[in-house]
């Protein structure tokens, strides 16, 4: 597998994710006859946070996955990278749709989640000041 190859797959796999939470959005407006933003039904409030939190990291991380798979990091760091990250998506979207306020999924998918982008961000900052 190439570094692109890597790259590739774990930005499929969060955008993969990302429509999964906005299904979830769309069939919890239909079941509760919601027509815009959220109708204040709880329901669809918490589906619409999930998504719009995921919204708010996966692309950053997309961008850093291919960021390093250019500048010909291992494919081991974009496989850390992108592997954490999902993994971190996945529990924060599961804690969140089923948990009652902040608990342990939704901190450890924040964990999850920053590790990931610090780890990617200091690779990224370390590489230029390398050359």
């Amino acid at each position: 597998m190439s570094l692109l190859q890597a790259a590739g797959l774990w930005s499929g796999l969060l955008i993969l994710l990302l429509v999964l939470l906005a299904f979830r959005v769309v069939a919890n407006r239909r079941r509760h006859k919601v027509l815009f933003g959220d109708g204040g039904v709880k329901e669809v409030v918490v589906a619409t946070r999930a998504f719009g939190n995921a919204a708010e990291y996966i692309p950053v991380g997309i961008g850093a996955l291919i960021l390093l798979a250019l500048l010909g990091y291992p494919l081991w760091a974009v496989h850390a990278v992108g592997g954490t990250l999902l993994a971190g998506r996945i529990i924060h979207g599961f804690g969140l749709s089923h948990g009652r306020g902040p608990g342990p999924a939704r901190l450890l998918g924040m964990i999850l989640t920053l590790l990931a982008l610090i780890g990617a961000a200091g690779a990224l900052v370390i590489c230029p000041l390398m050359a």
